[in-house]
């Protein structure tokens, strides 16, 4: 397993250095000038050039690009163009928040959505199968922004029964729980789908396996079945699924955080995108990045575990 982990490690890199010089190059479209805005409208053309100069702008994209990887590699963000703080201090205090939205999204949605696709597949051709199969469909069929925007709407603004703006505190806290359970809420539903569709899937693949049959030839009673037999070897598929699924999570973060104005990476990297704060931009690029590789090694220790023959290729 160490070997496994280490290689895919080493092909992360490759991947990451075609995020970083995909992130560049795109920022590059966005239109505007940073030098102007920072400036102001009443600047002169040399103050502007000035300003230009003074944060490489000047340069040819290849240069300002080898600049900026060489400083990556020796753990320098650089400087907001805007804020004139260091990237990294920002970047530190808007990791904190989208790392509990996604924990907390994890945390509900993983294990309603087994459970609904497990249910699904004991009822299969039931009405209740169909009712789980017309959930999962809605959840993945609506975008994250509708839904947010449907939350915000009545539970927050009619009912009354939630705050959705900013985040209050640490999660520890109840209303650092409040404020999240929104925004976690709308993150979760768009995740609850595949899971429960992957899941329903595999479990009916696995019950007409030999084992299960002989399961309950043994007189297992079936709830036991479903849980030892057919739960552990139906849940490889779907933890690859949420591998796969995180940069669709990712995604989902960047939308709802702005949203529900949300201090995470996502709503900053937005911030910095539309402010054409270069140095900014790639640094929330970078951390997004590597989330979603980090996510998925983690994804491969479990399923490891869920199957140890992937240790020992």
């Amino acid at each position: 397993m160490g070997v496994h982990l280490i290689h895919r490690a080493v092909l992360s890199i490759p991947v990451l250095f075609g995020v970083l010089l995909l992130g560049f190059l795109l920022l590059q479209l966005v239109p505007g000038d940073v030098a102007q805005v920072i400036a102001g409208p009443q600047a002169t053309p040399e103050v502007v050039a000035q300003i230009r100069k003074d944060l490489g702008l000047d340069r040819s994209l290849v240069v300002q690009f080898f600049i900026y990887i060489t400083r990556v590699l020796q753990g320098d963000l650089g400087y907001s163009m805007i804020n004139n703080t260091p990237v990294i201090h920002e970047l530190a205090e808007a990791i904190g928040p989208t790392a509990e939205l996604m924990l907390a999204c994890l945390i509900w949605s993983v294990p309603v959505g087994i459970a609904l696709g497990t249910i699904a597949a004991v009822y299969r051709g039931h009405a209740l199968d169909r009712i789980i199969i017309a959930i999962s469909v809605f959840g993945v069929s609506m975008p994250v922004f509708f839904i947010g925007l449907m939350l915000i709407m009545y539970v927050g603004y009619h009912w009354e029964l939630l705050p959705f703006l900013g985040r209050a505190g640490p999660i520890w806290t109840l209303d650092g729980l409040a404020h999240l359970a929104l925004p976690s809420l709308t993150l979760g539903l768009i995740f609850i789908g595949p899971v429960a569709r992957m899941t329903r899937t595999a479990a009916l693949e696995v019950m007409n396996a030999d084992y299960v049959r002989t399961a309950r030839a043994k007189g297992l009673a079936e709830h036991t079945v479903i849980i030892r037999h057919v739960l552990r070897n139906a849940l490889i598929p779907v933890v690859t699924l949420i591998g796969l699924q995180a940069g669709y999570l990712l995604g989902g973060a960047v939308v709802t955080e702005t949203i529900f104005s949300w201090p995470g990476v996502g709503r900053l990297a937005v911030g910095a995108i539309l402010a054409r704060d270069l140095p900014l931009a790639q640094g929330s690029i970078l951390i997004l990045a590597v989330s979603f590789i980090v996510i998925n090694l983690i994804v491969d220790v479990l399923y490891g575990i869920l199957d140890p023959r992937v240790g020992k290729r």
